[in-house]
């Protein structure tokens, strides 16, 4: 279905709709939508899916994400959920982390779901340690520091003396650039 002109037709259309309303989604998402629906109205109508495009409507499919997302947001927000707390700026767990993006993009050659799972994992193991105290299953998993987290936070201290240059957008930019990698928006 991806590969039709007819599919195609709709996501362009659709995104040009959602681009009229201010709302900005992933072409992936509203992809993803539109096959779901126009599969969903082929299955309940018994009919063959390149019939269902008859029943495809640019501006409802963009009111409809417009305002799943609105209501997303709006019960996101009543919840207290959305952007996650930063640690403070000289923490030297997440400097380890973001210093480790740019050898991490030089050593699986550029992989970025290489590199986004690698951080992923230690933002997952930073945020463990932090409340590791009552885990059982940690014991003698820590090396030296053990479970005292200070401790852990000073030997990171002493390895990478310099933790705040990498909260420098413009630091981390560099060392990704050295690394051989650059990120642009296509």
């Amino acid at each position: 279905m991806r590969n039709t002109k007819a599919f195609k037709e709709a996501v362009a259309q659709t995104l040009t709709e959602l681009a009229h309303r201010g709302v900005t989604l992933a072409p992936s998402t509203v992809e993803d939508t539109i096959e779901k629906n126009i599969n969903t109205v082929a299955e309940r109508l018994r009919i063959q899916v390149r019939s269902a495009w008859r029943y495809f409507d640019a501006k409802a499919t963009a009111d409809h994400l417009a305002q799943s997302l609105s209501s997303y947001e709006e019960s996101s927000s009543e919840k207290g959920v959305g952007q996650a707390p930063m640690p403070p700026i000289d923490n030297p767990e997440l400097a380890l982390i973001l210093a480790g993006v740019p050898d991490s993009l030089a050593q699986t050659g550029g992989d970025l779901y290489a590199v986004i799972v690698n951080v992923a994992v230690n933002a997952w193991m930073a945020d463990h340690i932090h409340g590791e105290d009552g885990c059982a299953g940690c014991d003698g998993s820590r090396g030296p520091a053990g479970h005292d987290w200070e401790s852990r936070m000073r030997t990171i201290t002493e390895v990478q003396p310099n933790i705040s240059k990498w909260f420098d957008r413009d630091v981390w930019t560099r060392a990704v650039n050295d690394a051989g990698y650059t990120v642009t928006r296509r």
